[in-house]
């Protein structure tokens, strides 16, 4: 594309809308119709820019022309209860439906590190003696050792926070850190597993299992759910820096960057719930069946909420990204 060719013949219709815009008074019938349609065709002006010469200058001209254009066409909007209700029962649980092919696998293959892990440390004394001292180790796993105070060390409220604080900075950074190719989420996911592993192999090592398992359980299945869609979401965010499908990669990393800050915020909802769990449940004086039950129920209905909820919103077209109003406008490309 010539793009001095294309300026000049699109250049009277620019500062059309532009004049439009700058009007004081309340525009006509007639004059609001025609800001529609130039808004529109610099929209479409934009995306033909972007896409074939791509200029700086022009294109910035331009983006903020059709931003001030948007928001004259749309009008200003403002958040409601509606959006919260849509994004509960429709943006997040269809936006983690979506990248169960990420997340399940990541879950899965996450949980047999941990499991290896966990077998090679309570299997070996040679690799528990790099971990700490044997007197250390002891005080670490014998009853009413540090494993299980760790728990009930703090008010349940304070700990309650400070866990979901933890978890959700974790969550979040799987989910920034996706868009390096997915490098950094790897690395986030192994020391979380190898904290689970070393935790395993410790107490399994000392006879305490059983103990291990009821202290972590009730919390840990919700938890690490919301901490492998994190991962997982991650992952696939690097993905489309490599293989974008059939969108350009500026539109496909935008749409998935959209999603993933929802998820961010959704999981960390999902994690309150397993940090009042951690600070309230696991702590306290319930039979270990009760305690673990409470947390199975909670994985269970969360599993529900996305598959059953979110399967049906993204069978409708749901994917967790903002409303087709709000995107930025584009034009078909070629695969």
């Amino acid at each position: 594309m010539d793009l001095d060719v294309f300026v000049t013949a699109h250049r009277a219709e620019w500062d059309r809308l532009d004049a439009l815009l700058g009007r004081q008074r309340r525009l006509t019938g007639a004059e609001a119709d025609e800001l529609v349609v130039l808004y529109q065709r610099a929209a479409t002006h934009l995306s033909l820019i972007q896409s074939s010469a791509p200029d700086p200058q022009l294109t910035g001209r331009l983006s903020q022309l059709v931003a001030r254009a948007r928001s004259a066409v749309t009008g200003t909007r403002r958040a409601s209860w509606r959006d919260v209700t849509r994004f509960l029962t429709h943006g997040f649980p269809a936006a983690v439906y979506r990248s169960r092919h990420w997340w399940v696998p990541t879950a899965l293959l996450s949980t047999l590190v941990a499991a290896l892990l966990g077998w090679w440390i309570g299997t070996h004394p040679e690799v528990q003696a790099t971990i700490a001292a044997p007197s250390e180790l002891r005080e670490l796993t014998r009853p009413g050792g540090q494993y299980e105070t760790y728990y009930s060390s703090h008010p349940a409220a304070s700990f309650a926070a400070q866990v979901w604080t933890n978890n959700a900075w974790a969550a979040a950074l799987c989910l920034i850190l996706g868009v390096f190719l997915g490098l950094p989420v790897l690395w986030i996911l192994f020391q979380n597993m190898l904290n689970l592993g070393v935790g395993f192999g410790l107490m399994s090592s000392a006879g305490r299992l059983d103990t291990f398992l009821g202290l972590v359980l009730p919390h840990g299945l919700l938890e690490l759910t919301a901490v492998f869609v994190a991962a997982g979401t991650g992952l696939r965010l690097g993905w489309t820096l490599i293989d974008p499908g059939p969108r350009t990669r500026r539109a496909a990393l935008a749409e998935e960057g959209r999603a993933a800050l929802g998820m961010a915020i959704g999981l960390a909802l999902v994690l309150f719930v397993s940090g009042a769990i951690e600070g309230f449940v696991t702590p306290s004086g319930l039979p270990t069946w009760a305690r673990i039950s409470i947390g199975v129920v909670a994985e269970l209905a969360f599993l529900a909420y996305v598959y059953v909820l979110g399967g049906r919103a993204a069978r409708a077209g749901e994917t967790g990204d903002v409303e087709a109003s709000e995107r930025s406008a584009a034009v078909p490309t070629a695969a």
